[in-house]
């Protein structure tokens, strides 16, 4: 595995000294002889331009090596030429890392190149669509923010503690609404997710000091 990630990492280098040894393979030897080099170089080339190095991420995320991350991505030129899921993955990384340095302009417009490529995995589409959609509610922006959680919990959100901040989202610009009942059922809804961070529960328990004086 560390070989592949090693070849993936030098890539771009290696079919540039493909291509050059098939040159002059070519000039000594005739165009047979080079032609595995040719190959080789070529695929190596289309494959660092239409893939990517994004499979190299996984390691430094896990160790939250975000610098690594971030020197990773800077070396996608052209990201316009990667094949549309991996695409939409680079966009959504490019967002999640703007978020965390509080860049929220830089977040949504990559999130939103994310959502209009599509993913490969609807659990991914449903997370990229919440992000925004909170987005949406920090600038006040409720139908916006609206939107785009509907579109979440459409897709669907692959763990428990984002689907109870959807629903808890939901929830909030419903009592905005004044739509009571919708906003009681959202709050349920949210409940029932059994979320166990921290944040998330404080914003149940001071949601839950509205809802009781709700009618509906």
């Amino acid at each position: 595995m560390k070989i592949y990630n090693i070849l993936i990492k030098y890539r771009f280098w290696l079919s540039l000294l493909a291509i050059v040894l098939a040159i002059t393979v070519n000039v000594t030897s005739g165009f047979w002889p080079s032609f595995i080099l040719y190959f080789i170089g070529v695929i190596g080339l289309a494959s660092h331009f239409f893939i990517g190095p994004l499979r190299l991420i996984q390691e430094p995320m896990e160790r939250g090596d975000m610098e690594e991350v971030e020197r990773i991505l800077n070396t996608v030129w052209y990201p316009g030429l990667l094949y549309k899921p991996v695409r939409s993955t680079y966009y959504t990384i490019k967002g999640n890392m703007a978020m965390m340095k509080q860049d929220f302009d830089a977040a949504e417009k990559h999130l939103k190149k994310s959502s209009s490529l599509g993913s490969p995995m609807p659990e991914a589409e449903g997370a990229n669509k919440l992000q925004l959609g909170m987005m949406a509610m920090q600038k006040g922006d409720m139908k916006q923010g609206e939107s785009y959680i509907r579109a979440a919990i459409r897709a669907g959100i692959a763990d428990k503690e984002s689907e109870a901040v959807a629903f808890i989202s939901m929830c909030q610009i419903f009592m905005n609404k004044r739509e009571f009942r919708a906003a009681k059922d959202y709050f349920r809804k949210a409940k029932a997710c059994k979320p166990k961070t921290k944040q998330v529960l404080d914003q149940i328990k001071e949601v839950e000091k509205y809802i009781s004086r709700m009618p509906g």
